[in-house]
């Protein structure tokens, strides 16, 4: 027995307007129904969902955890420059295999458009592994 897949992502907000402005405006995610605490948008394949929550947080964890989104590799320098002008702030610089831009959402969840996929991230890691790593 095993998991089948990735259902669904739900991200707590602390202010709705805000939140579906950002993931569809900007982001370009695609409003599928929305309600007084929240909305249900989708990302490709990916059904995120934004829930009102008075108990979100105001920044972002000091932990690695976030959100990797793909963009194609021929717009990575258009959706950096549409981000910069949009005012996010950057939370870390790329120091991987493929080109990625992190930055945050009005309520520090910390983000990432990325150029790549698994399989190019363990062609490099095959080539330079990383400290103690094994392939299966």
């Amino acid at each position: 027995m095993r998991l089948s897949g990735l259902n669904h992502l739900t991200l707590a907000v602390s202010d709705l307007d805000r939140s579906f402005r950002f993931y569809t405006g900007l982001l370009g995610a695609m409003p599928k129904a929305r309600w007084a605490q929240g909305a249900y948008l989708t990302v490709g394949e990916l059904w995120l969902c934004l829930s009102l929550d008075a108990a979100a947080a105001s920044r972002p964890h000091p932990d690695y955890s976030h959100i990797a989104f793909s963009v194609e590799p021929a717009e990575f320098l258009s959706w950096v420059e549409r981000l910069t002008a949009a005012g996010v702030l950057v939370w870390k610089d790329n120091g991987s295999e493929g080109e990625s831009f992190y930055f945050l959402d009005s309520d520090g969840h910390k983000l990432e458009i990325h150029v790549g996929s698994l399989a190019s991230r363990l062609a490099a890691c095959n080539k330079h592994p990383y400290s103690d790593m094994q392939f299966f």
